[in-house]
Protein backbone atom coordinates (compact mmCIF):
# COMPACT_ATOMS: atom_id res chain seq x y z
CA UNK A 1 0.00 0.00 0.00
CA UNK A 2 1.51 3.69 -1.33
CA UNK A 3 -0.71 5.37 1.09
CA UNK A 4 0.74 7.17 3.94
CA UNK A 5 -0.42 5.57 7.49
CA UNK A 6 -2.35 7.03 9.63
CA UNK A 7 -2.40 7.89 13.39
CA UNK A 8 -5.64 6.24 14.87
CA UNK A 9 -6.59 5.93 18.33
CA UNK A 10 -9.10 3.19 18.90
CA UNK A 11 -11.79 4.13 22.17
CA UNK A 12 -12.39 1.11 24.16
CA UNK A 13 -9.34 -0.75 23.20
CA UNK A 14 -8.88 -3.93 24.90
CA UNK A 15 -6.57 -6.00 26.07
CA UNK A 16 -8.39 -8.85 26.01
CA UNK A 17 -7.61 -10.61 22.34
CA UNK A 18 -11.41 -12.11 22.20
CA UNK A 19 -12.49 -8.48 22.00
CA UNK A 20 -12.72 -6.71 18.50
CA UNK A 21 -11.11 -3.44 20.35
CA UNK A 22 -8.12 -5.69 20.55
CA UNK A 23 -8.46 -7.25 16.97
CA UNK A 24 -8.81 -3.52 15.45
CA UNK A 25 -5.06 -2.81 17.57
CA UNK A 26 -3.56 -5.69 16.14
CA UNK A 27 -4.80 -5.35 12.03
CA UNK A 28 -4.04 -1.61 12.16
CA UNK A 29 -0.71 -2.44 13.63
CA UNK A 30 -1.02 -5.33 10.69
CA UNK A 31 -1.59 -2.48 8.38
CA UNK A 32 1.52 -0.60 9.80
CA UNK A 33 -0.99 2.34 11.38
CA UNK A 34 0.45 3.86 14.33
CA UNK A 35 -1.80 2.76 17.03
CA UNK A 36 -2.81 4.96 20.33
CA UNK A 37 -4.92 2.63 22.64
CA UNK A 38 -7.51 4.70 24.84
CA UNK A 39 -8.63 2.81 28.10
CA UNK A 40 -9.02 4.32 31.18
CA UNK A 41 -7.83 1.65 33.35
CA UNK A 42 -5.37 -0.67 30.88
CA UNK A 43 -1.64 0.39 31.05
CA UNK A 44 -0.56 -1.11 27.36
CA UNK A 45 -2.24 -3.18 24.88
CA UNK A 46 -0.16 -5.04 22.21
CA UNK A 47 2.98 -3.91 24.19
CA UNK A 48 2.10 -0.13 23.28
CA UNK A 49 1.21 2.26 25.57
CA UNK A 50 -2.17 2.85 26.68
CA UNK A 51 -3.52 6.65 27.12
CA UNK A 52 -6.67 6.55 29.65
CA UNK A 53 -8.54 9.39 28.34
CA UNK A 54 -8.39 11.52 24.87
CA UNK A 55 -7.41 14.05 26.94
CA UNK A 56 -3.76 12.95 26.96
CA UNK A 57 -3.27 12.48 23.02
CA UNK A 58 -1.66 15.74 21.75
CA UNK A 59 -0.68 14.53 18.19
CA UNK A 60 -2.88 15.01 15.70
CA UNK A 61 -5.76 11.68 14.77
CA UNK A 62 -6.54 10.94 11.66
CA UNK A 63 -8.94 8.33 12.64
CA UNK A 64 -10.98 8.04 15.94
CA UNK A 65 -12.28 4.93 15.76
CA UNK A 66 -14.92 3.85 18.34
CA UNK A 67 -16.16 0.76 20.74
CA UNK A 68 -18.00 2.05 23.46
CA UNK A 69 -21.28 2.26 23.87
CA UNK A 70 -23.39 5.21 23.24
CA UNK A 71 -24.25 6.61 26.98
CA UNK A 72 -19.80 6.59 27.07
CA UNK A 73 -19.25 8.18 23.66
CA UNK A 74 -21.66 10.86 24.48
CA UNK A 75 -20.18 11.70 28.13
CA UNK A 76 -16.86 12.31 25.71
CA UNK A 77 -18.40 14.78 22.93
CA UNK A 78 -16.01 17.66 24.11
CA UNK A 79 -12.90 15.64 24.62
CA UNK A 80 -13.74 14.03 20.83
CA UNK A 81 -14.06 17.47 19.38
CA UNK A 82 -10.83 18.55 20.87
CA UNK A 83 -9.16 16.21 19.72
CA UNK A 84 -10.13 17.06 16.45
CA UNK A 85 -9.46 13.63 14.68
CA UNK A 86 -10.23 13.84 10.78
CA UNK A 87 -12.62 10.80 10.85
CA UNK A 88 -14.62 9.19 13.12
CA UNK A 89 -15.86 5.43 12.70
CA UNK A 90 -18.39 3.94 15.16
CA UNK A 91 -17.90 0.47 14.98
CA UNK A 92 -20.93 -1.93 15.20
CA UNK A 93 -22.91 -1.96 18.65
CA UNK A 94 -21.13 1.77 18.88
CA UNK A 95 -23.54 3.70 16.70
CA UNK A 96 -24.56 7.36 18.07
CA UNK A 97 -26.66 9.22 15.90
CA UNK A 98 -26.69 12.42 17.98
CA UNK A 99 -23.15 12.44 18.55
CA UNK A 100 -22.53 12.07 14.85
CA UNK A 101 -24.92 14.51 13.80
CA UNK A 102 -22.60 17.09 15.95
CA UNK A 103 -19.27 16.18 15.31
CA UNK A 104 -20.50 16.51 11.23
CA UNK A 105 -21.51 20.21 12.70
CA UNK A 106 -18.30 20.87 13.76
CA UNK A 107 -16.68 19.02 10.10
CA UNK A 108 -15.51 15.80 11.18
CA UNK A 109 -16.27 12.94 8.92
CA UNK A 110 -18.06 10.10 10.83
CA UNK A 111 -19.25 6.94 9.44
CA UNK A 112 -21.03 3.66 10.92
CA UNK A 113 -18.61 0.65 9.95
CA UNK A 114 -16.51 -2.20 11.30
CA UNK A 115 -12.88 -1.29 11.00
CA UNK A 116 -11.78 -4.94 10.33
CA UNK A 117 -13.92 -4.85 7.60
CA UNK A 118 -12.39 -1.95 6.29
CA UNK A 119 -8.98 -2.41 7.22
CA UNK A 120 -9.60 -6.59 5.30
CA UNK A 121 -11.45 -4.72 2.17
CA UNK A 122 -8.55 -2.09 1.32
CA UNK A 123 -11.04 0.62 2.30
CA UNK A 124 -9.71 2.14 5.66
Amino acid sequence: MAHNKEKVAVLGASSKSDKYSNKAVRLLLEHEHHVIPIHPAVKTIEGLAVFNKLTDIHDKVDTLTVYVSETVSSSLQDEILKLDPTRVVFNPGAENTALQKVLEQHGIFTENACTLVLLKTGQF
